[in-house]
């Protein structure tokens, strides 16, 4: 394992900046063209940071008032960031999008659509997600390269747009990202689920906290004792096999056992990988836990942008370590 450099953290006394979104004051870089894997698939798209600046309307409440908007969110965060690590160097911003809403203005009302021009044309993208590394804050697991790394995903369709403003609901995380394949790799412990805000001050300070209380050196020991554990094929066949079993028993048998979000897509993929991925097959038929867990986490990029982040964890989380170890409320899938 490699030394962690890290400055010390800072007390929170800073007060909330002024949240004008200036694309200039982004500290973090676009994502350079040439990079092909994401920290998320599915149907999603990048997008620059710019263009959600420039190009995108931001919707209302049925009130009129203003929502919080995806590129206030991520400033927002950025602003965070830069304050809490504040002698540390941001890597690329990669901006996720997916679910366009389009529509017109209010002088196109009746024209065909062929009949827009593009001033008349307006366009949001209901779900949003971005990351970015801190890169002079890294570690090294049975040979990957992990970054520290922070971001966001914001759901419109999770905001009751119909209504008079009320809380909006975020979710921000801070864990490591595997830059051999781009795996997200975030805990309990680095992911705020539910983070319902009225202004872009308190995505801020919440951001701030979740920066705070993160024990980074914990999920490093998680790595590293995972790397440890042993699973043979025949393990491996019963994990997966229990995986899908999970998604049939009634939810009454469900909620006796340990949360389990991969759906039967995850579980094909993460089988698939087993076989044919470059960095986590199995050699010999025998993986570690190391290699599971990212098996899981990158079947997990195939989800929608409104749960990644919940199925991410998951997989970072889920006990097979202890299942191995004979704990009974994990050993069910080794059943």
């Amino acid at each position: 394992m490699s030394n962690l450099v890290l400055s010390a953290a800072p007390t929170l006394t800073v007060l909330p900046p002024s949240f004008q979104v200036d694309a200039e004051e982004i500290p973090f870089e676009e994502v350079k063209p040439q990079k092909q894997n994401h920290f998320i698939e599915s149907n999603t798209q990048k997008i620059a940071f710019n263009d959600l600046c420039n190009d995108c309307v931001i919707p209302n409440f049925a009130t009129n008032e203003e929502t919080i908007s995806h590129q206030a969110f991520i400033q927002a965060v950025a602003d965070a960031a830069k304050d809490f690590f504040r002698d540390a160097e941001f890597g690329d911003l990669e901006l996720r999008v997916s679910h366009p809403i389009k529509g017109r203005t209010r002088d196109a009302i009746g024209l065909k659509a062929s009949e827009l021009r593009e001033d008349q044309k307006t366009l949001f993208y209901e779900r949003m997600a971005f990351c970015v590394e801190i890169p002079s804050i890294t570690t090294t697991v049975n040979g990957n390269t992990l970054a520290l790394s922070i971001g966001g995903v914001r759901s419109y369709n999770e905001t009751r747009l119909n209504s008079k403003k009320s809380p909006e609901r975020f979710r921000i995380f801070i864990g490591f990202r595997n830059r051999v394949c781009t795996n997200l790799c975030i805990s309990t412990d680095g992911f705020m689920e539910k983070l319902e805000v009225m202004s872009v001050g308190d995505i801020y300070l919440a951001a701030l906290r979740l920066f705070s209380s993160y024990d980074m050196n914990r999920d490093i020991q998680l790595f590293n004792y995972l790397n440890s554990v042993l699973i043979n094929e025949t393990q491996f066949c019963q994990i997966l096999g229990r995986m899908r079993l999970y998604q049939a028993l009634p939810l009454s048998e469900q909620k006796k056992l340990p949360q389990l979000l991969l759906g039967d897509s995850q579980i094909n993929a993460a089988t698939r990988a087993y076989v044919s991925d470059e960095n986590f097959k199995n050699h010999g038929s025998i993986i570690n836990g190391w290699m599971l867990m990212n098996l899981l986490n990158g079947s997990a990029k195939s989800s929608y942008i409104d749960n990644f982040l919940e199925r991410d964890v998951n997989s970072t989380s889920f006990g097979i370590a202890r299942a191995l170890q004979g704990d009974p409320a994990y050993s069910w899938f080794l059943g």
